[in-house]
């Protein structure tokens, strides 16, 4: 009977000694920590206390010495914690639970990384991967051809990221932007099948309840993406966009790797490291995310049509919002052909061809200007060609925000461009960008003077060597533009492109300061300058009510000698939750340290009361001061490990 007890008394007492050590553990850092580790770290506390025990067996079993065991364990146990929030911090991926889960996306993502690999390598590609490049044997054509024979052989997303590096004129050299410019998505079809099942599943009815008509032949295949023609059940014609099934899984691996590779160029290789090749990446992998989600794109053309300023000349797309859902969207139907593909446009009058351009540029700079939501991807394949003349804007999976107080910088950058006033370019330009550190504004204004006389004044040139030339003169100044400021670089040098296949010769900078100039005379008539001086006053009128009560005193105050400025040291929270910080690792470091000089003293100290025939008084107290000194450094460092996080 007493067997029978004795085995739940000493598994309850076992775990019972688990809980107690875990909770001393974690209450020792001082931070929270999750459950199954600090109850491992409970569990092999207690197993190195047991081994300490067996181990030392004293003369006399003096109970002084449990005082060191419970130590040794507590020091254990902080010891695995520290460990453990070093290699995998909490909440992160990297307990066991999470391992056995990510096991087969783990070995899923290796598989596909060296079939990458080896299409790089088989392309040629293996030095520039491990940044020894070598000279090419057939010109500066053949990395920049290998490129793109491997992007496209890589898929969907490597395809597009090789399109999204073609706009990019200001990184890469001009082979490279011509050789990949020449990338295409053009895949096979999806059958109605599986198209059919993906509709009816996000649609929650049959197609039939939906649609009077559905043509079951796509009208175009994309590597996201299909288009079908339809018709509403009220005689409306549509098209509907469907998402290619499984294409989700494909790409959040892709773009993992993808990810990872960045990471791994830009460490290892010059030329990762010059064009930002990680940034690059990042930003890309956000977009195309978005992109596979069809109620962004809803949203976004919803933004864009409700901050329209009154801009008829361009034509946006119209939503039937009720029947889009995260794979499906349903558009009213345009007539007309990508421009990419228009060739009626080279039977316009080249007057005509010069005002459709004027238009889709005074469309675009609306919407930076004004509006503050743009088209951020306005390439030849997202403008349509419609059949009455005019061009049509698609496609807004890819948008640019900008806040009031950036549009009024930018307002002022192409007003002080536009009148030449180098002083006023500088102030705009600092408004824009964020100084990494302190700016010599005199050389920085003589600097932008010389930039505009060289392509600003007169004949400007290629377009896209101005854009290249402010980016350069920028990062020069160690001025870092924002990425919502560099969308709209971007989106300017892809519709630069755009604007040459409506009309050529098309000056961008030329045109684009008279079409500002002629935004900011339409917006700032008279009666929005009365209104917009009511709106200052209005805001300004509480202040002006207190501001001869406020004098007063201060006059007062100045007469009677008393007047004072008082200045309170650390007035943020925040800054004083970091000093408090700062001086509680400090102070714990400290006695840490000193705890441990004391400890490493008794220990070497002879004499004293024996407690054991080998141990003295000094050496047990030496022996706990150790521990104690133990748990204070590694407290300091699992702080500084969750803070480096």
């Amino acid at each position: 009977m007493s067997e029978v007890l004795f085995a739940p008394l000493f598994i309850g007492g076992t775990l019972l000694a688990v809980a107690v050590l875990a909770a001393l553990a974690r209450k020792l850092l001082g931070l929270r920590v999750g459950v199954t580790r600090t109850l491992m770290a409970g569990g092999l506390g207690l197993i190195a206390e047991t081994v300490f025990g067996v181990a030392v067996r004293p003369t006399g079993n003096q109970p002084v010495l449990i005082t060191i065991q419970i130590g040794v364990a507590l020091t254990v146990a902080v010891m695995f914690l520290v460990a453990a929030e070093a290699v995998a911090p909490t909440g992160s991926l990297g307990w066991p639970t999470d391992w056995v889960k990510g096991l087969r996306s783990r070995i899923s993502r290796t598989r596909r990384y060296s079939r990458i690999t080896g299409i790089a390598v088989r392309h040629g590609l293996g030095p520039y991967l491990r940044g020894t490049r070598t000279r090419a044997r057939s010109g500066p054509r053949r990395p920049a051809r290998s490129l793109r024979l491997a992007l496209e052989e890589g898929g969907v997303t490597f395809v597009k990221l090789g399109q999204l590096m073609a706009t990019r004129s200001d990184l890469l050299p001009p082979e490279f932007v011509s050789e990949l410019s020449r990338l295409h998505s053009h895949v096979t079809p999806v059958g109605w099948d599986e198209i059919g099942d993906l509709l009816e599943e996000e649609l929650g009815r049959p197609v039939h309840e939906v649609f009077a008509s559905f043509e079951e032949r796509p009208m175009a295949a994309a590597a996201i993406a299909q288009v079908h023609r339809a018709r509403l059940l009220d005689g409306t014609d549509v098209v509907v966009k469907i998402q290619r099934p499984g294409i989700r899984a494909v790409v959040t691996r892709d773009l993992d790797i993808l990810s990872r590779l960045a990471r791994t160029l830009e460490a290892r290789t010059r030329w990762g490291a010059a064009i930002g090749i990680r940034e690059l990446a990042t930003g890309f992998s956000g977009a195309l995310r978005e992109e596979l989600d069809f109620r962004v794109e809803v949203r976004n053309t919803l933004a864009v049509s409700a901050g329209r300023s009154g801009d008829t000349d361009v034509v946006l797309p119209t939503l039937h919002e009720r029947l889009c859902t995260e794979r499906v969207m349903v558009l009213d139907r345009l007539d007309g052909t990508p421009l990419g593909e228009a060739t009626g446009l080279r039977d316009l009058d080249p007057a005509k061809r010069q005002e459709l351009a004027r238009d889709l540029l005074g469309c675009v700079l609306r919407q930076i200007l004004v509006d503050g939501v743009f088209h951020a991807d306005p390439h030849p394949g997202n403008v349509l060609v419609l059949s009455d003349g005019r061009l049509a804007l698609l496609d807004y999976g890819s948008v640019g925000r900008l806040d009031t107080a950036v549009r009024s910088a930018l307002q002022r950058l192409l007003f002080a461009a536009n009148t030449g006033d180098a002083a006023a370019l500088r102030d705009a330009l600092l408004e824009l960008a964020v100084p990494a550190e302190e700016v010599d504004e005199t050389k920085l204004e003589r600097a932008l003077g010389q930039f505009m006389a060289l392509h600003l004044a007169g004949s400007t040139g290629p377009n896209l060597e101005v854009f290249t030339a402010l980016l350069r003169l920028t990062a020069k100044f160690g001025l870092v533009v924002p990425p919502e400021v560099a969308a709209v670089f971007r989106c300017l040098i892809t519709l630069d492109g755009t604007l040459a296949c409506v009309a050529q010769p098309f000056d961008l900078m030329t045109e684009a300061r008279t079409c500002a100039s002629k935004i900011f005379s339409d917006r700032f008539t008279a009666s929005s300058l009365r209104r917009s001086v009511a709106d200052e006053a209005l805001a300004l009128l509480p202040m002006l009510r207190k501001l001869p009560r406020r004098l007063d005193r201060i006059t007062g105050a100045l007469e009677r000698g008393q007047f004072s400025v008082r200045v309170r040291l650390l007035s943020d929270d925040g800054d004083r939750q970091a000093v408090t910080a700062m001086l509680d690792q400090v102070t714990t470091a400290f006695l840490g340290a000193a705890t441990g000089v004391m400890a490493v003293l008794l220990m070497s100290t002879d004499g004293g009361p024996d407690i054991t025939a080998d141990v003295s008084l000094f050496q047990v107290i030496g022996y706990n001061l150790l521990v104690l000194s133990s748990v204070l450094v590694l407290r300091v460092l699992f702080t500084m490990v969750r803070r480096t996080r």
